[in-house]
């Protein structure tokens, strides 16, 4: 006998509620690091751009050996070169983040005007798709759409000054409205404790 679906969906939002409830203080904890963390790279964001870009560097550099490794371990299994190709790019890529944070941080903040164009187009496309079968609010989506394409072009109008800031900067927006919504979520999990 299976359980239904909606039961499902409820017993797990209840477990959610339940581990929030639980450790509601660890989530205000944690969201008021974010936040401050967050000011800080706001208001210093070249070295929160620096920090992001070795961040990035020993992640790559770390997968690389990594894959490295398991590579040359299973040297029998198909595809061997293509993993070693990848594993010596993820270390190159990493070596080249660490050695050269500035430069690094160019490329990712192409990288992420490239984001901002493609998430820009998708989100104008979705708007229009929704104004087509007359859903409300579709205006807001295309606000947003347009808002990432004027982000891109501002981003890539300043370049190289830009990536001083702009990864550091977005970062810093992400951690202090991340570290808000867990405080709200942890406060908001006390009310439901204590009310009757």
């Amino acid at each position: 006998m299976s359980i239904p679906h909606d039961q499902r969906v409820t017993e797990i939002g209840a477990a959610v509620a339940n581990a929030v409830q639980k450790h509601s203080t660890a989530f205000v904890v944690e969201g008021i690091i974010l936040v401050i963390l967050g000011m800080l790279a706001i208001f210093v964001p070249l070295f929160a751009t620096i920090t992001v870009t070795i961040i990035l560097g020993w992640i790559f550099l770390a997968s690389g050996i990594m894959g490295l490794i398991t590579t040359f371990r299973a040297r029998q299994a198909p595809g061997f070169w293509w993993s070693l190709v990848s594993a010596l790019i993820a270390i190159a890529v990493g070596l080249i983040l660490l050695a050269e944070p500035i430069t690094g941080a160019v490329s990712l903040t192409l990288v992420l005007i490239v984001f901002f164009v493609v998430e820009g187009v998708a989100t104008i496309m979705y708007a229009l798709e929704h104004r087509r079968e007359l859903s409300g609010r579709w205006e807001w989506m295309l606000v947003s759409g347009i808002i990432d394409l004027v982000l891109a072009g501002i981003i890539f109008a300043g370049l190289p000054g830009t990536a001083a800031w702009a990864l550091g900067l977005l970062v810093g927006i992400n951690m202090v409205f991340g570290g808000v919504a867990l405080v709200a979520i942890a406060l908001h999990a006390r009310s439901n404790v204590r009310a009757p």
